[in-house]
């Protein structure tokens, strides 16, 4: 599938008498709806293709044995949730950038069109190659210009997750949104083998309610927790087979906090950190793995856990979206008579936060921004969370990955209210 921008970008661009196509090779197929179609790697590999929630992989085409990519860093209206949007600055169209994929031993093109109103370089964070080919602008190389192209070459020398990203004025253009994924897989699969691979980036932003702009002079306060550009409910769920073997890939770029991300219903191997395999022998059991500023996590678990489960920073602050900063803390406080002076001066007036954030999720809130979310679930509007989370579903017999709705619990399996015959079983006095 091949998007009505990249059609475009492929026809656009050209340099040094080579046209850029975005076509897909016959060596690729995009995973464009995040989904779960099966790519055939180059030199007659077989790999599990990376899917990339809310996301997707860049097409690339081969010219004389090499794989050419092309970015296009330019400006975009992109939307968190809906009711959240902010003009960022994207690789070809998208916050984040879509993932590179590869394969140890690959030569890589990379063609790198600047359309923003500054300079720009890319930094290909992790990778071992030559200097002038590492991105930083002013140091290894000339700044790109708004309106010109330039050309990154490189031999990939490793295997793992990595990172690419803005490395000038990198506060404001990482800041803006510049990141994105750089997956390369290893010349010889690692055993046992993964049967779905999700790749997922990690950012946080300051866009204060009502406006349109991420504010990258923000140092502490951030009140947008992303993942791969989405907030939950936003962040698309991903969908297992009961019994596959599970691989998430985490990578952080925010400008300052570190993530610490627990999954619920399993326990997972941390196996690699920062692209680096662990061995076999050092790894162990997990359910939080904490990903810091600058690093990727790559986690693995068997999906032998049938339903709906929430995997989320567990940092609580970053599991709330706008409208749960800037308030006063009003936990455990009885306004009174307060509230109904005040009403007579403010009609419609209430006081809100005294039991915690639930009685605020229904408040009024200010043009283009986002309160934490009352999801719907399948025990009515109770999910409370926002921010930095998603969710896992894992189902027996599914035919695709599409998905498949809310989990059917199996009968007695659901926390439910206590009968007086089981409390005076038990011996419980309430």
């Amino acid at each position: 599938m091949v998007t009505r921008r990249e059609a475009l970008i492929g026809t656009g661009a050209a340099l040094g008498g080579l046209a850029i196509s975005s076509a897909v090779s016959r060596a690729e197929t995009e995973n464009a709806d995040a989904g779960h179609v099966h790519a055939t790697a180059s030199a007659g590999r077989n790999y599990t293709p990376v899917v990339t929630p809310n996301g997707r992989t860049l097409s690339f085409r081969m010219v004389g044995g090499v794989k050419v990519f092309h970015l296009i860093a330019e400006e975009v209206r992109h939307e968190f949730a809906p009711g959240l949007k902010a003009r960022c600055w994207s690789y070809n169209g998208r916050v984040h950038g879509p993932t590179i994929e590869a394969v140890e031993g690959d030569q890589v093109r990379i063609y790198v069109t600047n359309r923003l109103p500054a300079p720009t370089s890319v930094h290909w964070h992790g990778l071992i190659l030559p200097a002038g080919m590492d991105g930083v602008s002013g140091l290894t190389q000339p700044p790109i210009p708004p309106g010109e192209t330039f050309r990154y070459e490189f031999t990939l020398r490793q295997n793992g997750t990595f990172m690419y990203h803005s490395h000038h004025d990198a506060m404001t253009q990482e800041g803006m949104g510049l990141t994105g994924l750089f997956v390369i897989h290893p010349k010889y699969a690692f055993t046992p083998t993964v049967d779905r691979d999700f790749a997922i980036m990690l950012h946080e932003w300051r866009i204060d309610p009502g406006t349109e702009r991420p504010n990258t002079l923000e140092m502490t306060d951030f009140n947008v927790l992303t993942m791969n550009g989405k907030v939950f409910p936003a962040t698309e769920p991903l969908v297992v087979r009961l019994g596959q073997r599970v691989r998430i890939r985490f990578a952080n770029l925010s400008a300052q906090d570190h993530h610490p991300i627990h999954l619920h219903g399993f326990e997972f191997f941390e196996t690699a950190v920062d692209g680096d395999r662990i061995p076999e022998s050092r790894q162990i059991r997990k359910v939080t793995t904490l990903v810091g500023v600058g690093e990727t996590r790559d986690i693995e678990f068997v999906a032998d856990n049938p339903g709906d489960w929430i995997f989320h920073c567990h940092m609580t602050h970053h599991t709330m979206n706008q409208m749960g900063h800037d308030f006063p803390n009003m936990v455990g406080v009885s306004p009174g008579g307060l509230e109904r002076q005040i009403a007579g001066l403010l009609p419609g007036y209430m006081t809100m936060g005294e039991t915690g954030m639930g009685d605020m999720m229904h408040m009024p809130i200010p043009k283009n921004s986002i309160s934490m979310r009352k999801v719907d679930g399948p025990f009515g509007a109770k999910v409370m969370l926002g921010g930095m989370a998603s969710v896992v579903k894992v189902r027996a017999n599914i035919r695709n990955y599409e998905a498949p709705g809310w989990y059917r619990h199996p009968k007695g399996t659901v926390a439910s209210r206590a009968s007086s015959d089981e409390l005076r079983r038990d011996g419980i006095k309430t």
